[in-house]
């Protein structure tokens, strides 16, 4: 079995560690306003290679320390225009200033095709709901603030999967199963255009400790709910982590 990195086993362990004090979801939770929020964006371009995803390696300290992530990070007051405002509002343009601050890249936030909407697990020590956006890069130079990351690379999702696989890149599951949606995808307009069609995917996350180690669950699995009324169908959305490479089931 690949031998994971230090961070990824720190990564791994802070998981596995948190598991006992998870819970099972309530409707409120996907909402709570006690949830900092944070904004991601996925920048892509087509090369003579196929599609590739801009990615940075955090410094080896914090709450992600040494793993691999796409630009982003939480929302500010500055960020919220009026106080109705929506959620995913908000996280757009924050999304397009932390990728400035980040990687000295700027974004029309007009091109940025909402993807998805993570929540974590209740009950988890680390909780932060984060919103994921798709676009294609303008292109410019990336420039990083020593602060926020020590490495940039443009890579096609398979091999950060692989290298993941592998042992040597630290990736977190949200990362990591949207790096896996993309993975299917030839080109830029081909992400676009399912990302646009498909709506927001939201993942309402919950973790329990199977029999390989621990196990993430989304809406569509039959564990997903423990209290649900109807017979088990076969039905699967999870992420088993316990050892590499990780397993991805997604039936529905």
């Amino acid at each position: 079995m690949p031998q994971p990195s230090p961070s990824a086993d720190r990564a791994l362990q802070a998981l596995s560690d948190s598991i006992g004090g998870a819970r099972s979801r309530r409707p409120e939770d996907a909402t709570d306003p006690a949830v900092p929020v944070a904004a991601t964006v996925i920048l892509l371009r087509d090369t003579a290679e196929g599609l590739e995803v801009l990615m940075i390696e955090r410094p080896d300290r914090g709450s992600f320390a040494g793993a691999w992530v796409f630009p982003g990070g939480k929302l500010e007051p500055g960020d919220r225009h009026a106080a109705a405002e929506l959620e995913e509002a908000v996280a757009r343009r924050a999304a397009v200033r932390e990728t400035a601050e980040e990687t000295g890249l700027e974004l029309d936030a007009e091109a940025l095709v909402t993807l998805s909407c993570w929540d974590p697990p209740p009950g988890l020590a680390l909780r932060i709901r984060t919103w994921f956006f798709v676009a294609p890069s303008a292109g410019g130079v990336v420039s990083l603030s020593a602060d926020e990351a020590v490495a940039a690379q443009w890579l096609r999702p398979a091999d950060a999967l692989a290298r993941h696989g592998r042992g040597g890149f630290t990736l977190y599951p949200p990362t990591w199963v949207t790096l896996h949606g993309l993975a299917e995808h030839a080109d830029v307009e081909s992400v676009l255009g399912a990302a646009r069609l498909g709506g927001v995917q939201r993942f309402e996350t919950v973790a329990r400790r199977g029999g390989e180690g621990p196990l993430l669950l989304w809406q569509g699995d039959d564990e997903w709910d423990p209290d649900a009324a109807a017979a088990a169908s076969g039905s699967r959305h999870r992420l088993e982590i316990g050892e590499l490479p990780w397993r991805y089931q997604r039936t529905v």
